[in-house]
This record gives C-alpha cells, sequence and structure tokens, in this order.
C-alpha cells in the first residue's frame, strides 16, 4: 500500500477529498457545453476515424447513423469524446464504460440462473473520468426520449430521475463494506414496460436461437453459417485457418476452469458478420462450434477491438499494450458477472476480442420510452451505472464530490438538453453531407 492511500485509508477521509474536488470543478459548472470550444468539426472527426476502418463498409455505417440523431450519436463516440476533453472535470477516476448510452444495456442469465441487468458493450473502456460516462449517457435518455416522441420536459426529469439514483446509490456503496459493493448484482422483477421487454429478448437470445437464425444444415447433414449479404458472408478457407489459429492464442487468456469448458467444444465454420452501428466496418467473425452433439452449439464472437475514442485526451492510454485485452479487463472491473469465455487474441497485425456471441441483444426498444416507460429505464440506468462506477472506483471520493443536494443533478440535466440539441444539429449537417456527396451512405442500412 503506498503512502497516499495510507492518508486517504478512512472513509471520511476519502469523503472529504472528493468534496475538495469540487474546487477544481463546480458540480454547476457540469451544465456546461459550448460549440466554439470545440478544435476540430463533428464531421471531421467521423471522416478521420473511418480511415481505420474497412473502407467497403464504411457507407453502411453511414447509413446506420443515418437513421436517426440517436443511431448518429451511437457511431460518433469520437466526437463526443473529444467534446468531453474540453469540459469542466473533477479529476477523479473509474473504469468509463466509454460508450454508456441507452442501448448499451441489457439483460443475460448469470450463472446462478437469475437474470442480470448491465452494460453490455466496453469497446471504449478505458480509465477516465466519472463525468464522462454520466454525460454520455444522460444525452443518450433525451435523444432515445425524443426519439419515442417524448417532451423535453419528460426527458429532462428522466434525466433528473437517473442523476438522483445514480447519486444517492453511490452514497449507499461508500457505506458499504468493498466486497458488498463488489457483489452488488441489479436483479429485477418486471410485470410490464421496459424491463419486461428486456427480459423477454433476453430469454430468446440462446444460443439455438442463434443456430436457427445464423446457420443451415448442408447436403452433408452437417450446420454451416448461412450467407446473409452483406451482413453474414463466408470467408476464403486460408482466412478461416487463420480465425481458427488465433483460439490458441484464445485460449491462453482463459483461467484454467474455463479452458475446459471451452476445451469441450469444437468448432465446425467460421463466418464474417457485420454487428452494431460504431463497431461496422471494422474485423469481426463468428466461429460456430458444437459440444454435446447437435443440440449443444456455441457461438463465439471474434471481434476487432481498436483504440479507445478517448486515448487521445488519457496520458495513461497510451501505455496500453493490448487492445482487446483492454476491452476484457475494463468489462471484468465493471460488471460483478462477465462472460465466462470472455479473452482476447491476435492475429493479421490486429487485436481481437472474444467474447461468446449474443445475436440479439436484450437491449431496449425505443418506442417503450415513453412517459413512464423512460422514467422507470432512467432510473435502472442510473443504478448500474453507479454500480460500475462503484466497483471500479472510489465510491467515497465519488459520494463527497456528488453530495446529498440536487445541484449536480440540475447541471446534468441542462448539460443533456444542450448537448442532445448539438447532436441533432451535428446529425443535419451529416445528413447535408450526405446529399451533397461528400458522405456516400450505402443505399441500405440493414438494421
Amino acid at each position: 500500500m503506498s503512502v497516499t492511500s495510507i492518508s486517504k485509508a478512512d472513509a471520511e477521509d476519502r469523503r472529504a477529498f472528493g468534496r475538495n474536488r469540487r474546487r477544481i470543478a463546480q458540480r454547476s459548472s457540469q451544465s456546461a457545453w459550448n460549440a466554439s470550444l470545440r478544435k476540430q468539426e463533428a464531421l471531421d472527426l467521423i471522416r478521420h476515424t473511418s480511415q481505420d476502418r474497412i473502407s467497403t463498409l464504411v457507407p453502411l455505417k453511414m447509413a446506420r447513423m443515418a437513421v436517426s440523431p440517436f443511431c448518429f450519436y451511437r457511431g460518433s463516440v469520437q466526437v463526443m469524446a473529444a467534446d468531453l476533453a474540453l469540459l469542466p472535470s473533477s479529476r477523479i477516476q473509474v473504469q468509463i464504460c466509454g460508450d454508456a448510452h441507452a442501448k448499451n444495456l441489457g439483460a443475460f442469465t448469470g450463472l446462478d440462473g437469475r437474470m442480470i441487468f448491465d452494460l453490455n458493450d466496453f469497446d471504449e473502456t478505458v480509465p477516465g473520468p466519472w463525468e464522462w460516462d454520466v454525460k454520455r449517457l444522460a444525452t443518450s435518455l433525451v435523444l432515445a426520449g425524443r426519439e419515442a416522441q417524448n417532451l423535453d420536459s419528460i426527458c429532462r426529469s428522466a434525466v433528473g430521475i437517473f442523476m438522483k439514483t445514480y447519486r444517492e446509490k453511490m452514497r449507499a456503496f461508500a457505506k458499504m463494506t468493498v466486497l458488498d459493493v463488489a457483489r452488488y448484482r441489479v436483479h429485477r422483477e418486471f410485470e410490464r414496460g421496459p424491463g419486461a421487454a428486456i427480459l423477454q429478448k433476453a430469454e430468446r437470445a440462446t444460443p439455438l436461437h442463434s443456430l436457427e437464425n445464423l446457420t443451415r444444415i448442408r447436403k452433408n447433414g452437417q450446420r454451416a453459417f448461412k450467407v446473409i449479404k452483406p451482413v453474414l458472408t463466408h470467408l476464403s478457407n486460408p482466412k478461416m485457418r487463420e480465425v481458427l489459429k488465433s483460439l490458441k492464442t484464445y485460449r491462453e487468456t482463459l483461467a484454467p476452469e474455463r479452458r475446459h469448458i471451452l476445451d469441450g467444444y469444437h468448432p465446425m465454420d467460421v463466418a464474417f458478420k457485420i454487428v452494431g452501428i460504431g463497431s461496422v466496418a471494422t474485423y469481426d467473425y463468428v466461429v460456430l462450434c458444437f459440444g454435446n452433439g447437435p443440440g449443444d452449439p456455441l457461438f463465439l464472437q471474434i471481434k476487432q477491438a481498436l483504440r479507445s475514442s478517448y486515448a487521445p485526451y488519457l496520458k495513461n492510454a497510451a501505455k496500453i499494450a493490448h487492445q482487446g485485452r483492454r476491452v476484457v479487463e475494463g468489462q471484468r472491473r465493471m460488471q460483478v458477472q462477465s462472460d465466462p469465455l470472455l479473452g482476447w487474441t491476435s492475429f493479421g497485425g490486429r487485436e481481437f476480442l472474444v467474447r461468446q456471441l449474443s445475436d440479439h441483444k436484450a437491449e431496449i426498444d425505443a418506442k417503450l420510452l415513453r412517459g413512464q416507460g423512460l422514467m422507470r429505464y432512467a432510473e435502472l440506468c442510473g443504478e448500474i451505472l453507479a454500480k460500475g462506477h462503484g466497483r471500479s472506483g472510489d465510491p467515497c471520493e465519488l459520494a463527497g464530490y456528488l453530495g446529498s443536494s440536487n445541484v449536480l443533478d440540475r447541471a446534468i440535466k441542462k448539460f443533456a438538453v444542450k448537448y442532445a440539441d448539438q447532436v441533432t444539429l451535428d446529425y443535419e449537417k451529416f445528413k447535408t453531407a450526405i446529399r451533397n456527396g461528400t458522405i456516400q451512405p450505402a443505399r441500405k442500412a440493414y438494421l
């Protein structure tokens, strides 16, 4: 233990440390947003970062971003990362999801068979300021709320509930033992509304469901991936061998008892798959495996891990040696329970994370985010994000900064609406660029 950690070992001292962070960034200053601070235009950033992707698939990413302001927001995290780096920060660090938004929360079955709600996409995760996750998720509630045809007054109220829940949960975590915070799970029993819909999707998202949707039976009786252009396509034999060879390196990143699980499955086919919005035009492969017969399928996803969009604005990000490992370790810090087959590998000069494929993520349907549905979902978002930050950071420091009043809640509400307006303006410029031909989208988004 370092001298610094010893001096702050007492919980009250750490709360006081958090309160003192208000001298660096007043809570009311967290409402700040001014587009004139930008050093680079949003569309220029999007074009620049697209250079690192598969050029033939970039038009599909542009088409998916063009669907709505919220879809544009999901596909342009690099823009918000640059903007957040310009804004006041308390400099209290946690493991941030990096792409915390309303559709990056979902449900999955825990090892004990119960449904767990959590963040479910960590491509951008990195140690960073807690405010960055809070502001991104808060803004997403406004954009998703507007997409669901809510008035801005309803969206602001939802952000207020989100912040109040986040703040109060963090104060509760500050009084709990470290082990109890580490064990804290978000379980829910929903009879109706957004939560019930997420549960229903999660229950359907099984390997057998993926087997039916993604594969076909060949003449020889064996299963193989379908061709569903452009989202699912076959590989050449040399590329297939290269992907399968990478599983040996991946296996070594698993704990011994989890290697035993993996060893029970045998790969049968490999395909290239296009997923999401932000991940379009990266290298993404799926491997079909079978264990105890045809009724025991396993789908592994081998997904390219690029450098986090936040890396240019964080000094320690330059020290990250493997981007797939960054994603895996960040996910494990934030989640109380992660995919037991989560690991990483490298091949072809690229870095990848490996996980079980969830072909139909149990994400929220924007149509359900109306009125009270948006309010209930905002509360769930606040609890989940507080849990992730409380596990990976110091809840005493965070609770000290957040305080017991609604000063920060009001500031984040103001920021979320202002930044949602900025996203909508950027989206309109994006659509104009499509109309004048400077950005070329695919004809269909294939969502």
